[in-house]
């Protein structure tokens, strides 16, 4: 009998004990936090969006984009909706999106809980990993009270993001302890700060819209939803979206800009075309009221002190070059990115161990034999919408599959 080791009691962690236990392994499960699987009670906002029907190459991100999808084709969003059911979590789908029935987070934390129990896996907590080593015999594991041995470890540590959930980066430590090399570890999912200075007055206005985010003029990435302006720059889901590709140009200390767009639905000449039928409609209105139904107050007070238009201005009395002034700073409104939030207001990290030295079929280490990944840990993040747990059952899966034999 094969005895896995693994380290983090994650998402992908448990879904590695719980295969391979169930593969006939002898499993330890090794945690540094007093509770495991802390970080699902506060994935979406408590209620768990554990997986997506929508699967996509483009909604996973790393330096080698196939990787993911050979390992998420072996344990896909059905295989995951199948799983938990059997562990007796009948889901929901919203628009794709699956939840519990019940919505609750602790519910798919404890079905996971009462599986690893069933399978008698040992689970340590409380137990911090300060070394690993490998040998002839296998790998031991040097923790704070004693060396623990195992055939096969399995390093499912998580990466540094949320680390008010547990999540402190020890596990990249661990892998270059092993001999292996990481792709620039940087916050994802999250909030981007702006060099401009009106963003102060515009701290809670919520407005659909579109965000692009380009690196050396160059644009990387876009995504269109709700987007939160904040004192301090901008948030909500489509910067989130896009948000590794700013965190990722900053660090390589290039230029980083975002261009907003709050007219998505429309293209810079139907934006002229509806202004104009707008003050047709209400030529002796002023420009201070003239967005209303529109935009905050706030925001239109943005743009026409932006474009130089006085609010007393009547709409009659727009010029052709103050229309098309107007039309660019909705339509393509650039600001400037200094920094990303940090990893402790991060959903997850991008980067991580590169996949280059990864076993693509296997999660199986191309350097050390026995060694697998999965997980947080390795150069793959997803969207947000349930793919980051995704791919944590994903590679847990296969890890766990893979260890045991």
């Amino acid at each position: 009998m094969k005895t896995v080791g693994i380290i983090g009691a994650g998402a992908s962690g448990m879904m590695a004990a719980i295969t391979a236990a169930r593969a006939g392994a002898a499993v330890l499960l090794i945690e540094h936090r007093p509770q495991i699987g802390k970080k699902i009670l506060s994935t979406g906002n408590g209620r768990c969006n554990f997986t997506n029907t929508f699967q996509d190459p483009s909604c996973y991100r790393s330096d080698n984009p196939d990787f993911a999808k050979t390992i998420l084709s072996q344990f896909t969003s059905q295989d995951a909706i199948a799983f938990f059911l059997k562990l007796g979590i009948y889901s929901k789908n919203r628009n794709g999106y699956i939840y519990p029935y019940s919505d609750q987070a602790s519910a798919v934390l404890e079905v996971l809980q009462q599986e690893l129990e069933r399978l008698q896996v040992t689970i340590l907590t409380e137990t911090e990993t300060r070394s690993v080593s490998c040998g002839k015999k296998g790998f031991s594991i040097q923790t704070g009270h004693e060396i623990l041995h195992c055939d096969r470890l399995i390093l499912a540590a998580g990466g540094k993001a949320a680390s008010v959930t547990g999540s402190d980066g020890s596990g990249y430590d661990l892998a270059k302890q092993l001999d292996h090399h990481l792709v620039p570890v940087l916050p994802s999912l999250v909030q981007l700060h702006c060099a401009e200075t009106c963003y102060k007055q515009l701290a809670g206005i919520r407005v659909q819209g579109s965000v692009a985010i380009l690196v050396d003029g160059i644009i990387q990435g876009q995504d269109t939803g709700e987007i939160q302006l904040t004192k301090y720059g901008i948030s909500g889901i489509p910067v989130f979206q896009v948000s590794r590709f700013a965190a990722r140009g900053l660090y390589e200390r290039k230029k980083v800009e975002a261009v907003l767009d709050f007219m998505p639905d429309f293209s810079d000449e139907g934006l002229t075309a509806f202004l104009g039928v707008r003050i047709k409609n209400q030529p002796e209105k002023t420009m201070k009221h003239f967005f209303t139904g529109l935009y905050h107050p706030k925001l239109a007070g943005t743009f026409l002190r932006l474009c130089r238009i006085p609010e007393t201005k009547r709409a009659c009395e727009l010029t052709g070059v103050e229309i098309a002034s107007l039309t660019e700073k909705i339509k393509h409104f650039c600001t400037v990115i200094t920094k990303t939030n940090p990893f402790e207001n991060a959903q997850v990290c991008a980067g991580g161990v590169d996949t280059v030295e990864i076993n693509a079929e296997t999660m199986e280490s191309n350097i050390v034999p026995g060694l697998f990944f999965a997980g947080e840990l390795v150069d793959v993040d997803g969207i947000c919408g349930g793919y980051n747990l995704q791919w944590a059952w994903s590679s847990g899966y296969v890890a766990g599959r893979e260890a045991a034999k």
